[in-house]
């Protein structure tokens, strides 16, 4: 299962009413890349796919295409303020090792795809 703060659930509602497309949903995953072989992914999306697997978090719609669940079962979203801004932070703990930028993982048992220019 996700979880999803309330501070980064306020911060993505708050986004959402922002934008001007209709029935958006907030869609995470992750794709071959990055530092350590894995990059994350969360944006939003009007477009649900039939292998893709919908939650209701923080009363928030999330959809998870089905090869990136395994890698994103316990996660922790947060949305945290900082005197330069904020930002989504991620705690995986399925990851075993993470880049510099916080943004790349692998796992212990899938090092995905390195590219280190996306770092």
């Amino acid at each position: 299962m996700i979880q999803i703060s309330d501070s980064a659930s306020n911060k993505i509602r708050e986004m959402l009413a922002e934008e001007e497309t209709p029935d958006l949903f907030l869609r995470i995953g992750v794709k071959e890349g990055g530092c350590s072989g894995f990059s994350y992914g969360m944006g939003f999306d009007d477009e649900q796919q039939e292998t893709d697997e919908a939650l209701e978090l923080q009363g928030l719609k999330v959809v998870v295409d089905q090869d990136s669940m395994k890698y994103l079962n316990g996660l922790q979203i947060d949305f945290k303020e900082s005197a330069m801004g904020g930002g989504f932070t991620i705690e995986n703990p399925n990851a075993s090792a993470t880049c510099g930028c916080g943004s790349s993982f692998r796992t212990a048992t899938d090092a995905g795809k390195p590219s280190p220019e996306q770092c």
